[in-house]
Parts: C-alpha cells; structure tokens; sequence
C-alpha cells in the first residue's frame, strides 16, 4: 500500500518538472518574459531547464532517487528564494518539496529504517542493533 501511495506521490513532482521543463523548451518566448520578470538573465532559462528535466529523471530512477531528491531539494530552495526575492507568495515549492520526500519516504524502505517516524530501533551505538539495522538495509 505505501509503496503505490509513494509511486504515485513521487510521480506528481516528476510531471511537475517535466511539464515545465517541457514547456521552457517548447515555449521559450514566454519562459523567457517568467525569467526576465525573476531578473535571471536571458541565457539562463536553457540551463535552469535543462537542470528541472534532470533532477526530475534522475529522481524517477529508482536507484538514483535519493540523490534525485537532493538535487529537486536544491532546485526548490533557488525557487523559493527566487519567490521571497521578488515578493510572491513562496508557499507552492516548500510544499513540492515536501511531496518529493513523502513519496521517497513511502516507496524506499531504506529511508524509512533511516528516518523512523514510529518506533524507535533503539540505540544504533549497540552492536546487535547495528547489525540488524544494517542487515535490513542490505549494507552488512
């Protein structure tokens, strides 16, 4: 169950990117007016799209998603710092961020063992709890 409730969490910041970033691309007049009404200047649009498509495939790959998670983490600071910077409303890339990491969270068992939001696994610094810890992540 929380499995498919993370797929399909983590597959709305994904379609957010890519359906920006696709748009950056398709419609770069009016990608352009966004930028310049942000003060990027006028050869950043392609690279900042270029970096939303790939935190967003590299995020969707399942063996590379935490790291995908990282990079969409940082992108979404630059957005809401962008979004303080000008005055708006910054509320909608705190949010997304928080959507990346519940959907990791519930479809990567390995972050759940890192971060346990019910019991805990007792203290980490005994041997035998170590042990079983690292041999439920696959590390021992």
């Amino acid at each position: 169950m929380s499995l498919w409730a993370g797929r399909i969490l983590s597959a709305l910041p994904v379609l957010l990117f890519i359906f920006t970033g696709m748009f950056g691309l398709l419609k770069p007049d009016a990608a352009m007016q966004g930028a310049i009404h942000y003060g990027y200047p006028e050869g950043a649009m392609l690279r900042i799209t270029i970096v939303e498509i790939a935190c967003a495939i590299v995020y969707a790959i399942p063996r590379t998603s935490v790291l995908g998670a990282i990079l969409m983490t940082g992108y979404l600071g630059g957005a809401t710092a962008t979004h303080v910077r000008v005055g708006e409303p910054f509320f909608l890339p705190l949010v997304v961020g928080v959507v990346v990491w519940a959907g990791l969270f519930l479809r990567d068992g390995r972050l759940r063992v890192l971060i346990p939001l019910r019991k805990s696994e007792g203290n980490l610094a005994d041997p035998i709890k170590a042990r079983s810890v690292r041999q439920r992540l696959g590390t021992a």
